[in-house]
């Protein structure tokens, strides 16, 4: 077997990319977004930011499992080639380079750019002195009285550092008036303050002009140790490990025990330190001895530490030219012309009906539920949540209903990660309102999104479902691309309430009728249909498969994927993050083509077809193709049986995104990617395509 480029692989008949390395080739993909010059200018700053804080939950959740297993077994060799330790340099060497090409793009073209336009950063060497005063004073009103300084000695020993929390080191000298000698101290600044002040337009000289708070406090920190030398004060943080653990055998309340680990999330084992680039070398040795870190482990930035805390700049109210055009999805028919709860629900009963938001509205989505707890026919809702928001209309919707007397049952993750803190508060509301309130299944994370309503019609139950592939969540349902089905099917309703019923109580397992479920055959399923274009391939007939999701792991389904190319059947996987996978490997991968879509909106959203010799299998899922979704997660794939609908998904989903040539990345065999453009001259974007057709 041959693969381009098998130097940049560790052992080139290794079939699987590594994932870590393979994630942050999807985040070379984003900075792409801010090194474009056509990318408007607060747009690319605004993906630097994401960047930053993609990699603030790489360190905090990818790192760290890798740190464990190199704890565990550091010479052990993987199914990408590497052993932890192998990986473990290579993705640091990787990160740094990501980070130094983040930095250097940000301060060489991103905040001059800017300035230029009358947004940014008015830095201390540049201060004039009005812009000192109004400093000077700011900090001594609103910072200094938060702050405490602490001396290291053996009565002040390093304070407790709080995860990815902004931090100084000072170095002294002198006496005090105890008669200590200065060596090194620790300000810590409070989560209260922000991180970005703004300065009076008058005094800015600009009409958006802004002081970091760690040039206030860098500035003047002098004020917090009177009569003694400060010879250098610094910025740094500290990423922690902040994967959540629970004992499923010995747990009795999920909620209890979650609440309880979360207070302990914070201060988790260091993975990553990051300090001033003007740092001394010793100052940096004594932070990462304290954090049992290597120099390796250590990122010297020329920016602010923590590079997300910028995105205020992002949201300049008055200057529309500096981001995307804004997009205003409509309302799609048939909800656009709806009177009554009646009439939203006779529409599903005639017809499935599809939205693709962000192109359509999320407003459907919610009128459905509005209209099940407005609707005195309604006697049932039933409801998953993974995550939806502080601020959530779904879920004051769902509280209406349930004081109104219907019977609501709401499933709510808890283990949703980064949201579980909300996910407990709204559960705790729930309740208060009447609603049952169930946290699934431990050890399988209720990633299923689905929403079930029961209406009595002519003396009986009637079921009505909404399932899609994104979150019942508002503000990213404007940002995430992503499907969603409403319909009266009898066959997927009844597997909805069937699903239900396993979540919320116990029994054996019984087959559903048409939808497929992780943890049960979901995958079997996908392996099933793989084969058979296996055989329909060597049976000389049309075989072909595409698939669209966030990340692309499960070494079986690749494997299977592997074997289809190699009988012939044509595959295209619009992968937008990691994938473990390596397409056009002669004779083994040659008819496999991957592809990424990165541009304005996130691409989020699940489909698997599979041509069954022109039968053209069609799902929308919630499950990526990884082991946590297949074996680890209650997922579900909802066929689309609806001719119309199905063209639609098939056009929207693949067509379209196959002949993109702005916004596409070409997978190739060693794991990098390179741009897809047209030899033709003929520009095709997905998203302005979809904007504009959708949008109309």
């Amino acid at each position: 077997m041959t693969i381009e480029d098998a130097s940049m692989i560790p052992n080139p008949d290794v079939m699987l990319i590594n994932r870590e390395l393979s994630l942050l080739k999807f985040n070379e993909r984003v900075l792409a977004m801010a090194e474009n010059p056509s990318t408007p200018l607060l747009e690319r700053l605004r993906y630097l930011c994401i960047v930053s804080s993609n990699l603030d939950e790489f360190f905090e959740i990818r790192i760290s499992s890798l740190k464990e297993k190199i704890d565990q077994a550091p010479h052990q060799m993987q199914a990408d080639g590497y052993t932890p330790l192998e990986a473990f340099a290579c993705i640091q060497q990787s990160t740094h380079d990501l980070v130094d090409k983040q930095n250097e793009l940000l301060l060489n073209q991103v905040l001059p750019a800017l300035m230029e336009e009358g947004i940014g950063l008015l830095r201390v060497p540049q201060w004039t002195q009005e812009q000192r005063d109004w400093a000077y004073n700011t900090f001594m009103r609103e910072v200094m009285p938060l702050l405490t300084p602490i001396g290291l000695d053996p009565a002040h020993p390093f304070p407790r550092v709080y995860n990815k929390s902004l931090n100084f080191i000072i170095s002294l000298s002198g006496e005090d008036a105890f008669g200590r000698t200065g060596a090194i101290a620790i300000v810590q600044a409070p989560r209260a303050l922000p991180r970005l002040l703004k300065m009076p337009e008058a005094i800015a000289g600009i009409p958006h002009g802004y002081v970091l708070l760690t040039a206030l406090i860098s500035c003047f920190v002098d004020e917090l140790f009177p009569g003694m030398d400060v010879k250098g004060c610094y910025q740094w943080r500290v990423t922690r490990n902040s994967d959540l653990f629970v004992d499923e055998e010995e747990v009795t309340n999920l909620r209890q025990a979650l609440q309880g680990e979360l207070s302990q999330r914070n201060f988790g084992a260091a993975v990553r330190l990051e300090v001033d680039r003007s740092m001394p070398d010793a100052l940096a040795a004594f932070l990462q001895k304290e954090f049992l870190l290597t120099e390796n482990d250590t990122y010297r930035v020329l920016g602010p530490v923590n590079l997300s805390r910028l995105s205020r700049l992002c949201d300049v109210p008055d200057r529309p030219d500096l981001v995307f055009p804004p997009y205003h999805a409509p309302v799609p028919a048939p909800f656009d012309q709806l009177d009554s709860p009646k009439d939203l629900f006779h529409a599903i009963a005639k017809q499935d009906q599809l939205v693709h938001h962000p192109y359509q509205s999320f407003q459907p989505v919610l009128s459905f539920l509005r209209a099940a707890a407005l609707d005195p026919h309604v006697v049932a809702i039933k409801q998953t949540i993974y995550r939806t928001g502080e601020d959530s209309e779904l879920m004051a919707i769902l509280m209406q209903a349930a004081k109104a007397g219907k019977e609501v049952t709401v499933i709510v993750e808890l283990m949703a990660r980064f949201d579980e803190q909300t996910n407990i508060n709204w559960a705790a509301r729930l309740e208060e309102a009447g609603a049952h309130v169930s946290y699934g299944v431990v050890g399988y994370k209720t990633h299923a999104k689905m929403a079930l309503v029961l209406r009595r019609e002519q003396g009986e139950i009637r079921r009505y479902g909404h399932l899609g592939t994104g979150n019942y969540h508002p503000r990213t349902a404007r940002l995430y691309t992503d499907f969603g089905l409403m319909t009266a099917n009898a066959d997927i309703c009844a597997d909805m309430e069937q699903v239900f019923s396993q979540l919320t109580g116990l029994g054996t397992r019984r087959n559903l009728r048409v939808l497929l479920q992780s943890p049960f055959n979901l995958h079997d399923t996908m392996m099933a249909y793989i084969e058979r274009e296996i055989e329909q391939a060597k049976a000389g007939k049309k075989a072909r498969i595409m698939a669209k999701m966030n990340s692309l792991l499960e070494a079986k389904i690749i494997h299977a994927l592997y074997e289809a190319s190699q009988a012939g059947v044509r595959i295209d996987l619009i992968v937008r993050g990691a994938c473990a996978l390596r397409p056009g490997v002669p004779g083994l991968s040659e008819n496999i083509q991957v592809r990424s879509i990165v541009g304005r909106f996130l691409e989020h959203s699940r489909v698997f077809y599979f041509y069954n010799d022109g039968a053209e299998d069609l799902y929308i899922s919630s499950a990526d193709w990884m082991d946590r979704n297949f074996f680890r997660r209650v997922e579900l794939a909802v066929p689309v049986f609806d001719r119309r609908l199905k063209r639609r998904v098939i056009n929207e989903a693949f067509r379209y995104a196959l002949r993109d040539n702005q916004l596409a990345w070409k997978g190739l065999p060693n794991g990098s990617y390179q741009r897809v453009r047209s030899r033709r001259g003929a520009i095709f974007n997905l998203h302005e395509h979809l904007m504009q057709e959708l949008g109309q």
